[in-house]
């Protein structure tokens, strides 16, 4: 079955084809939950806690974008929510980044992204989010807009702002090992 129909007997209650079709992007979006929160456990929640709303609301998938940007939609929500629960407290300490930067490079988990990790997390959610969605993935700004529910105005911004502080970091890390 090719995934329009997995995605049709999965909205009819089809549990072995919902199976097939959630086994089949869990390392695409678990991939990308990884580049955006830059911890593996809150990854690997937040990726399990996106399948179970996507086994929940399969029947709202409508087919207007491909089921993985629906996913990463649903992925992506789920952690701007996470962040703003967590708003009130600081979210990372330096000593839980240099951790979490250790069993990233450790475990090898994203070998192509290596030195470009550090840099990286220099950027706030807000903008690395919609960076990696645009430069690592490709989407478009309206598509980006769409799942982050912001203005594609707004998205622009980022990115561009994000771009800039990149090229900035990266040149004073160059200079400084230099």
């Amino acid at each position: 079955m090719d995934e329009r129909d997995l995605i049709k007997q999965a909205q009819k209650g089809n549990q072995q084809a919902l199976s097939e079709l959630l086994q089949k992007h869990y390392p695409f979006l678990k991939s990308y939950l990884l580049k955006i929160t830059v911890n593996p456990y809150l990854a690997e929640d937040l990726t399990q806690e996106t399948l179970i709303k996507a086994i929940e609301k399969i029947t709202w998938y409508d087919g207007r974008a491909a089921f993985s940007s629906w996913l990463i939609t649903i992925g992506s929500r789920l952690y701007i929510d996470f962040l703003r629960k967590k708003d009130t407290e600081k979210r990372w300490t330096e000593k839980e980044k240099a951790i979490s930067k250790m069993k990233w490079a450790a475990g090898n988990l994203n070998r192509d992204w290596p030195e470009f990790l550090e840099v990286l997390l220099t950027l706030s959610d807000e903008y690395r989010i919609p960076l990696i969605l645009k430069h690592y993935y490709g989407y478009t700004y309206a598509e980006i807009a769409d799942i982050l529910h912001i203005r594609e105005g707004t998205v622009k911004s980022r990115v561009h702002h994000a771009s800039n502080q990149l090229r900035k970091e990266w040149l004073d890390d160059e200079q400084t090992s230099g």
